[in-house]
Formats: C-alpha cells, structure tokens, sequence
C-alpha cells in the first residue's frame, strides 16, 4: 500500500542522512518533496498543510542544525509526526462493557463489510475465546444473509437464523435478544450499503443504533477510493456516530491516502487493516509500525507476531529436537516453506525486516518470488515417502520421474537437493545445540553460498521460541536494529542486487534458503 510513498520518503531523507550539516535552505527543500510526496499519495491537503507545518517548526531549530547527525534528527521528527498523524497508540476493539457487547458494522457496498464482519468474529472467537453471535440486517443485497450464514460456518461462528420479511431493526432486536438468551459475549451487526451516501441509508443506520445500542460502530472503508474514504468517514460520523475505522484492502496498489488522512480528519482511530482475502488476513493498526514501514523501518515486532500465530508449536519441538539430533530430511524442509508462506511470503517477511523494504522489488526483478516456494512444494511433493526420508538415493532416473510429475526441469532438482544439503550440514553443526528449526535460522548461513549474501542469520532463540519472545528481547532487536544503521531510511542492499551490504540485528550472517539467481 505504501510503497511508492516509502520510495519517495526514502530519497529524500537519503538525501539529508548523506550530509554532515544542514541549513534552513536544505529543510526546506526537503519539506517540499516531502509535501509533493504525500500529496501524491493521496493525503487530504489540509492533513499535509498541519503536517508540514508541524515539521518545519521543529526541524528549522538550532538543536537540530547543529546535531552531530542533523538528517537523522529530520527523519526521526518526521516519524514522530506520522506517529501522531496516525494516531500516536493503537486502539483496539473496546469489548468493556455488558455482555453481550454489540458492535454495529457500517459503510458502503463493495467495501468488504460482510467479509470484514467474519474476519473480525473470528479473531475474537479464536484469538480472545469470545462467543460470537453474527447477524446480517441487510434485505437488500440478494444472498446477502445467505453470503453471512456461509462464512459462519467457515470460520465455526454462528449466525443468526434467517427469518423471511423482517426489517433491518426486527433483525437488529432479534439478534441482540438472541446473544443474551445465548450467552454470547459479542453481537456484530452487518447493516446493507449503497453504491453512495443517501436519505434513506442514513435514517436506516440511525434506528438500527436506537434499537440496538451498540457499543462500538465501525466504518468499513475501502482503502484504494482515496480521498472518497475521508468524506464518507465524515458523512457517516455526522449523522450515525462512529467509534473507529476499518480499513480494507491495505494490500492493495493504492497510494495509502486514505489511511493517513483519516485519523485526522475524523479524529477517529483506525482499529483493524484487512491485509488480504483470507479470514485471518486482518491485523490490529499500530501507528508506530506503520510510520516505520513507511520510513523503511521494518517491523520487527509484527514479524514476530506473525510467526507467533503461524507456527506450528508441536512441529516446531519435533524440529528442535531434530536439530538438536542434527537430522533433517525434505519433509522438515517441506513443513518450513509452508510456514515461510503462512508468514506472508518472502515478500511479507522482507517487508518487515529493518532496511529491506526496498529490497522487494529487486528481488522480483531478479526472479525471486514466492513461486519459488511452489516449484520447490512441488518437487518435495513429486518425491515417495522414501525419497523424502532418504534425498541421497536420488539418482537421474528418479529426478527425471520427478521432474515430469513436478512440472520442473532436473536442474531445478538439483538445487533443491544442494540447499538441502547445505541446510541439513548446518543442523548436523547445530547438533547438541539447543535452538529451533529452520525458520529459527531463516536468514541463517546460506544465503552466500545461495547467491544473496548479507541477508542475516536466524532470530534469536530461533523461530519456534518466538511466541515466547518478551517485549525485552523486542525491544533488543530493534534497539540493535538502529545501532547497525537500519533503523533510518535507505537501509542495506544485498550484494548482486543493487550494491552495498549490511547485516539484519539478530538475523546474522546469511540468507532465505532456496533463492538462488535467476540466470
């Protein structure tokens, strides 16, 4: 979503970090660009106006002209001011209240309020063990209700029985009388859209709100309409009142306007991003991680969350005790690719890494995306139970059989079989080390022999332990992440794909398994 603001912002302040002092003169050039660059991303101009402002009363003082390091001190003044434009600390769903809670979700049609509806109960039902009770109000939209009662049963959470003839308020009483005979903690109303703001929309939201009496009401705003999302936020808090925003569609081309221009308009806080088309492609809005993705930054702490929630816990202590016996075989390599794309990819995964944001693109360019992980999945699956166990007994009659079932060629074959032998010396060095599997040495040893030196070893702890990782040892990542240089804008390239070096804080030494250059 921010990748061409995340490539403005990042030439400019490589511009300002480059030089040993600045003057006036230099701020305010920078301030230009860095106007023009968010007004190309589609930020309300008065959002940029108070911005810039703000910026330049703080960046033109004498303690910053005469810092030791005067464009770094820009940037982090920068960052600061995305910070409170976005909302200085996330706020979550507010579930204090008598159960059972109801949340109330609005906006127009098309914005993905029925898809944002059952992600949103499961992950109160999964994540924060809530009894969920869903319930569409919308008559409208044929197979509305239908569409509700489907994605309940997806995501195992319960919808409320469709009875022929109600109104929109009927549903709305009925629902909620339902979640308290029930014993549900929580009621999510999903009320009907229109293709634009109208009268009768507006009085329909207003009388739903009387009879049911949410607690929360949550605007679902389709992220790539821009500016549209700032005025549709303002309509809809004018006249029904809304307690925070959800974004959709963050995953999208679009330039990020939306999502940086609403918070202050509206003074409402963005609570959830849909990040994607899956149920559990939703994540919590952190300003602060989302001004460091933008300034190139990473986020360390959302990678490890994310590899909190996607590991497997019981595969990840077969691995460790593997390692720990120095085995490893292509079905272990098979269940850590998976992983890596549970996480998002090499895409998602290099995206939240300090200083690599730009290294995606030139990563693509060399060949190196995630269908790299299904042709390697195809082979290992193209393999006997036997063949997986024992990899060394492949001989060029068996790699030609395999090729044909994989779709690959014998050469692709053939570096498989070399990471994993790479891979498997390293848990054979590993032996009788205590550490996790191979997500735990993800960057790890690799990636010089594999073509993408300076990529950075395993995690600490290795990948496994991640759940169990204390907001101290977070801390520790990022704090080694600014004292190596990459915590600021630019960040490291990967040799033979753009020049320079440099290692990740606590991924040291090495690389993504798997990736070598494309010829």
């Amino acid at each position: 979503m921010f990748d061409s603001l995340q490539d403005r912002l990042g030439s400019i302040f490589s511009g300002l970090t480059g030089r040993g002092a600045l003057s006036d003169k230099d701020v305010a050039a920078a301030l230009r660009e860095i106007r023009r660059a968010l007004i190309e991303a589609d930020v309300a101009l008065e959002v940029v106006r108070d911005f810039t402002d703000r910026v330049r009363e703080k960046a033109v003082g004498v303690d910053v002209l005469k810092s030791v390091k005067p464009g770094q001190m820009v940037v982090k003044i920068v960052h600061d001011e995305l910070v409170e434009m976005l909302g200085s600390e996330g706020e979550t769903i507010d579930l204090n209240a008598p159960s059972p809670v109801v949340i109330m979700m609005v906006g127009l049609q098309g914005s993905g309020k029925t898809t944002t509806t059952a992600k949103i109960a499961k992950r109160l039902s999964g994540r924060d063990k809530k009894k969920v009770l869903m319930a569409s109000l919308d008559t409208r939209r044929p197979a509305a209700q239908e569409q509700l009662r489907q994605l309940g049963e997806q995501v195992d959470v319960a919808s409320l029985p469709i009875i022929e003839g109600q109104s929109p308020t009927d549903i709305a009483k009925r629902a909620v009388q339902a979640g308290k005979l029930g014993g549900h903690d929580v009621v999510i109303l999903d009320t009907a859209g229109r293709t634009h703001i109208d009268e009768p929309l507006m009085t329909e939201m207003a009388d739903i709100r009387k009879h049911a009496d949410p607690h929360e009401i949550l605007l679902v705003a389709d992220s790539l309409t821009g500016q549209d999302a700032v005025n549709l936020a303002k309509s809809f808090d004018e006249r029904v009142g809304i307690t925070g925003l959800v974004l959709t569609r963050m995953d999208g081309d679009g330039r990020g306007g939306a999502a940086l221009s609403m918070r202050a308009v509206t003074g409402k806080p963005i609570k959830l991003i849909g990040t994607g088309e899956r149920m559990d492609e939703m994540e919590e809005f952190h300003p602060k991680r989302i001004a460091d993705r933008i300034l190139g930054m990473g986020d360390i702490v959302s990678l490890v969350e994310k590899a909190a929630e996607n590991i497997d816990q019981e595969k990840a202590a077969q691995m460790a005790k593997k390692m720990q016996e120095g085995k490893f075989d292509m079905n272990d390599l098979a269940d850590q690719l998976h992983q890596m794309k549970k996480m998002g990819g090499m895409g998602g995964i290099m995206g939240m890494m300090p200083g690599m944001g730009k290294m995606k693109d030139q990563m693509a360019a060399a060949g190196m995306d995630d269908g790299i992980f299904n042709r390697q999945l195809a082979i290992i699956g193209s393999m006997t139970k036997h063949e997986r166990a024992r990899p060394d007994i492949l001989k060029h009659s068996r790699k030609k059989r395999i090729a044909a079932g994989s779709g690959t060629s014998a050469a692709d074959i053939n570096k498989l079989l070399k990471m994993h032998r790479q891979m498997a010396d390293m848990m054979k060095s590993m032996k009788g080390k205590k550490g996790g599997g191979m997500m735990g040495k993800m960057m790890g040893g690799l990636a010089g022999k594999m073509g993408m030196p300076g990529m950075g070893g395993g995690m600490p702890g290795g990948m496994p332990d991640l759940s169990n990782m204390s907001q101290k040892d977070i801390e520790k990542l990022q704090k080694q992440a600014e004292q190596m240089g990459l915590g600021g804008a630019g960040g490291p390239k990967l040799p033979g794909l753009g020049g320079g070096s440099g290692k990740l804080p606590g991924l040291g030494g090495g690389g993504l398994p798997g990736l070598p250059k494309k010829k």
